[in-house]
């Protein structure tokens, strides 16, 4: 199945033999997978989380900063499904009107509202599913099958909704309001860009008032506060995996200038970008690589037929 532009695959494989290193990467919508072979590295700033072998997975609207960690015998494989609000919500009223399903969400803890993920061990149901999907990717036709998609969407979301309340229904479940993903993917496709306060209540088509109250809702911290956290936690992770100077990394993160951002970083972690970069090659042992960061998106159509094993 296709999103509304009609140009992206709903369930993608992915396989990666090497370890590309730390990459961005941006959703513009949101994703449930499950890790066949290795493990998926999640970061937020100095946190991590690991996500392994046999584990379902969720991805919200934004970016993520992910590795993708093969095992030593074997490449990283990981099953994508992913799915616009717009369809999420039909997907809810087929399964209410035709079979009755009571959908509810009444779990909330603080790793929901604070993480844009969650993962968890899969059930016994989500393994045999995700087991199915790894075999019709073996049938080629399936990767053109709008229709066998549809039913395996459809199939995955009720598996969700149907499991006792969790973090994983809950997030999923908080995306069938169209509004609040589209307040958020709007941030987040313009966290590089320099746009003023003014610029991005209008774009989401709200008064600045408005605009300020409910981006502290959703993201839990004043606009200009939350855009430098972002643009600080991207240089962090430039630093630490390429050999860009502090010079280079401070434009690409948006930064009016070098000195700005080396103001901004020292005051946030009590470190100069250059003495971060030293002490964090002192204490890995490692050199920084000409270039590991990845920037990746949602694949083509094209590239999720090239990324299928």
């Amino acid at each position: 199945m296709k999103n509304e532009s009609g140009s992206q695959p709903t369930i993608v494989k992915y396989v990666e033999a090497t370890n590309a290193g730390i990459q961005l990467l941006t959703l513009s919508r949101c994703a449930i997978g499950y890790v066949l072979r290795g493990r998926r590295r999640i970061y937020y700033g100095d946190t991590h989380y690991d996500i392994s072998r046999g584990e379902i997975f969720y991805l919200g609207i934004g970016n993520h900063y992910v590795e993708n960690l093969p095992d030593k015998e074997s490449p990283f494989e990981q099953i994508v499904v992913y799915y616009s609000s717009e369809l999420l919500q039909r997907i809810l009223l087929y399964l209410n009107m035709n079979y009755s399903i009571n959908i509810s969400n009444t779990h909330h803890c603080e790793l929901c509202r604070r993480l844009n993920h969650t993962s968890t061990v899969a059930s016994r149901s989500m393994r045999s599913f995700f087991s199915h999907i790894a075999t019709y990717f073996q049938d080629d036709n399936f990767i053109h099958d709008q229709t066998a998609e549809n039913i395996k969407l459809t199939e995955l979301i009720y598996l969700v909704v149907s499991h006792s309340e969790g973090c994983l229904k809950s997030k999923v479940l908080s995306n069938a309001d169209v509004a609040h993903d589209n307040f958020e993917q709007i941030i987040y496709s313009n966290i590089f860009n320099d746009l003023s306060i003014e610029q991005l209540s209008s774009m989401t088509n709200r008064s600045l008032t408005s605009f300020k109250k409910e981006f502290k809702r959703h993201f839990f911290s004043p606009p200009h506060r939350w855009f430098i956290q972002q643009r600080l936690l991207q240089s962090r992770l430039l630093l630490i995996s390429t050999s860009k100077s502090i010079s280079e990394i401070g434009n690409e993160c948006a930064f009016p200038n070098t000195s700005h951002f080396i103001k901004l970083f020292k005051k946030e972690y009590s470190l100069t970008p250059a003495s971060y970069r030293s002490q964090y090659s002192a204490e890995s042992g490692a050199t920084a690589p000409d270039e590991v960061l990845v920037l990746a998106a949602e694949p083509s159509t094209a590239d999720a037929v090239s990324s299928i094993a």
